[in-house]
Order: structure tokens, then sequence, then C-alpha cells
């Protein structure tokens, strides 16, 4: 028998189609929507809604995916009965620990991402082309997939010519095809004092001479850099311009320019990597921006998005530079992930990538307040846009003693060793992303809170 089914779908974020699915979930779950209930004609719920027939039918289709419905033909679509929300498929760590140490973005709710992940790949291999798709792809990425990244880019980039932008399988292997590109072993880098530990390990591993910079609460010091650039007659400046990891600062735009202006005096190339150059709305333009003919600009949608997509795309000087970075990236990595790179490609065309980018924003800022709270009187470095925080240790804890004593309640940070190009500040990093919850969150938070406001002497141990 067939009951009366009357969603509302107003003011809800994201795709109509989403929304029609998120309400045929929740009402279920509440048990609103029985299991065996026969649920109205499509063109009826369309009408309902003041959507198309199509919304409704890809809504339909999408739920019948997740095994939220099932339809016969001749008869009609059916309640399956109740299903458990993405959030909710996650296994809680029976352990109790909480995970400060890997610095990810959170997958709020809002941001749908399981649900988009599902109904994207469906709409992908439907479509026509999908085996082509499926075949090796030019190591740059194909150009339909480089038109994509250029025109996401350019949002922030200014108008960009597609020869000049790369897909590559993440900021990783993109870094490393751009240090084999532009420095031979021997050669120095120059880098913020405490850099990407990423970037270290790649740097290490070719042989290349890091040399570390001076950095204030702006960033990196264009005048140390400029010391730096007549003593070393470095190759090549890394920096990561916004939201920097692991200090959290964000280079001005007169600083931007300044360190352009040092860069292109002296030759140098600027390998900028902008992996969270996305989340602050109100960024100043990335150094590409501003020196584009000595820049190597890398975005990855790893901090952004979601690390499972493995997508990076990186904008070249030029069409010579990109042909060379192109074979290096062949060499090490042969291609990106031509799956994600098309799912990624279609988010970029139907706008849903920037819409899962302010959802992330969105509940990075919530968990922020979480630890300005928890953290309140420590000196503490943080972005409202940001996953992660820098914090100082207060005297007379040293970083090595207290990172231990984190271990053993079950929290894991990292310490500063891991980014010091030189001798490490009594620092950690505190990243918020992991965290499956604002609960969970919060319970950490108060542990390593209640940690550094007590002397390394009155914390016991149980034997």
């Amino acid at each position: 028998m067939m009951e009366s089914w009357n969603p509302t779908i107003a003011g809800d974020a994201g795709p109509k189609y989403l929304a029609i699915v998120k309400a045929l979930a929740e009402d279920i779950r509440a048990g609103r929507l029985p299991p065996g209930m026969r649920l109205p004609p499509q063109r009826a719920l369309a009408k309902h809604l003041n959507v198309d027939l199509t919304t409704v039918t890809r809504a339909f289709n999408e739920a019948r995916r997740t095994g939220l419905i099932e339809a016969t033909t001749g008869r009609g679509s059916f309640v399956r009965g109740p299903t458990s929300s993405p959030a909710e498929r996650r296994r809680p760590d029976p352990s109790g620990s909480v995970d400060f140490s890997m610095n990810m973005p959170p997958q709020p709710a809002a941001a749908h991402l399981a649900e988009r992940m599902e109904a994207g790949l469906s709409q992908l291999a439907t479509s026509s082309g999908f085996l082509d798709r499926m075949q090796y792809q030019d190591s740059a990425g194909n150009m339909v997939d480089r038109a994509a990244a250029a025109h996401w880019l350019g949002q922030r980039l200014g108008p960009l010519p597609v020869h000049s932008v790369l897909v590559g399988g993440g900021a990783q292997v993109v870094l490393a095809a751009v240090l084999d590109t532009l420095l031979k072993p021997g050669d120095a880098l120059c880098v913020p004092a405490l850099t990407y530990p990423g970037l270290r390990m790649a740097a290490e591993r070719r042989g290349v001479r890091l040399i570390p910079v001076a950095c204030d609460a702006d960033g990196l010091d264009p005048d140390a850099f400029r010391e730096r650039c007549n003593a070393e007659r470095p190759r090549a400046l890394y920096v990561v311009p916004t939201l920097d990891n692991p200090t959290t600062a964000t280079l001005p735009r007169t600083r931007r320019e300044q360190i352009a202006e040092v860069a292109r005096s002296h030759g140098v190339a600027i390998i900028e990597d902008d992996a969270y150059g996305a989340l602050p709305p109100d960024a100043p333009p990335p150094i590409a921006a501003l020196a584009p003919d000595i820049s190597w600009h890398i975005a990855t949608l790893s901090k952004c998005v979601s690390p499972g997509l493995r997508i990076a795309y990186v904008a070249v000087p030029g069409t010579n530079e990109a042909v060379r970075l192109a074979a290096e990236l062949r060499a090490i990595n042969m291609m990106a992930s031509p799956l994600t790179a098309a799912l990624a490609s279609q988010w970029i065309a139907e706008g849903e990538l920037d819409t899962v980018v302010a959802a992330i924003r969105q509940e990075n800022g919530l968990r922020q307040a979480v630890a300005r709270v928890a953290l309140q009187g420590l000196d503490v470095h943080a972005h409202s846009c940001g996953h992660h925080l820098w914090l100082r240790l207060p005297e007379p804890w040293r970083r090595g003693e207290f990172g231990a004593h984190a271990r053993q309640l079950g929290l894991s940070v990292i310490l500063s060793d891991a980014f010091a190009v030189g001798p490490a500040p009594e620092a950690i990093r505190v990243s918020l992303g992991a965290a499956p919850d604002a609960e969970t969150l919060r319970y950490g938070l108060s542990l390593l809170a209640t940690l550094l406001t007590r002397p390394p002497g009155a914390i016991s141990t149980v034997v």
C-alpha cells in the first residue's frame, strides 16, 4: 500500500538529488518510513518538490544503489529498511586513542562526501567514453582533466593556458618530479627553517642540500631569504604560502611580492606548495599569480577535499617546463589515477568541488573553536580555516618527554623535530581533522591541556 511521503529539501546545501536522498535516509532511520512502504511515483514527488523529474530519478537511482530502497518494474519503489549513515559506518577506536598526527581534512556530514563519490562514480561508469578513461593516459593528464584543473586553479591564479597545467597522482609525487626537473644532487634548495617533512624526505633522497631560511609570525622572511641567496646561490625556494605546515602562518601579499622579487633577481625558481590555499576565502593571491614566469604552483586535493582522491594540479611557467615535468612524472608514477582524476574534473564542472571545500572550511572553523576553548591560555598559533595548529610547549616541558607522556594517554602528536632543518623548538603540531567528531576532539584536546598545565614531575605512570 502506498503512503504519502512529502519531504522538505528547501535550504539544504548541495545538489537537490542528494538532498532528496538525505531526507529519505533520515526518515527511514527515524521510523517515519517503515520497511516495505511504497514510495510516491517519481512524477508526483517531482511536482511536490518543484524539481525536474530527472532530479527525482537520479535521487531514486542513488537511493537504490546505497540500499535505501528497492524497485520492481511495474510496481514502483519500496523502502528497503534502515541503513547507517557514513559517519555511523566508521568503526570507533576501542582503545580510546585520539590521532592528532595525521594532517588530513575532516570529513563532515555536510560535505556528503560518501554520497557524492558513489553518485559521481556511478555517473562516470554510465557515461560515454568511460572505457577510454580507464586506459593509459598522458603522464601530464588528458586534456579534459587539464582543462578542469586550469579552471579550478584559475579561480586563484587567474586565466591559465591548459598546456601549462598538469595533473599528478598527489602532491608528494608532483613535488618529487619538480625536484627532479629543477635540481641535481648537490644543488641548494632554500626552505623555511620549519618545513614540510615530505619535502625534506624527497630532497634528501635526491642529494639536494636544504638551506634553512628564518621565519617570523608572518612566515618566510624576505631579508633572510636574500642573505641565503647571496651566500648559498640556491637553485630554488620551497614555500607553503598559506596556512603553513606546521606553523599555520600565511604570507601577506607584500611579503609574497618581496620574495618573488628576491627570487627573480637571483635566478631562483619558486616551488609554491599551496596545499591549503583553497581553504581561506580571503587568502592573498598565490605567488604564482604575482610571478608566473618563475613559479611552480602545486595544489593538492588531499588537504582540502580528501586524501583518497590522490590528485594534485601543478601550474608551471610554460610549455617547455610542462614537457620536462611530464617526463619526470612518467618516470616516477606513470600517470595519475584516471578514475579519480575524472571524478575531480566532474566535480569541478558541476561546482561540487567548491561545495565540498566550503563544507570542510566550515567544519575546520568549528573544530578550531573547540581547540580555542580547550587550549585556552596556551601558546597556540592557528587559523580558523585550517585543520592543524602549532603549539609551543610551556616550561619546563621538553618535546621528547611530552611526546612520551602523550602516547601513554593514547594521544599521537608530531614533534617539531619532524619539520626542523636545524635546531628544533619545543613545539608540536596538532592536527584536528582525523578525530571522527567534535566530542572525540574535545576529549583529546582536554587531555593535552591537562598534560600541558602540569609539570612533568607531577605526571605519574601506573606500573
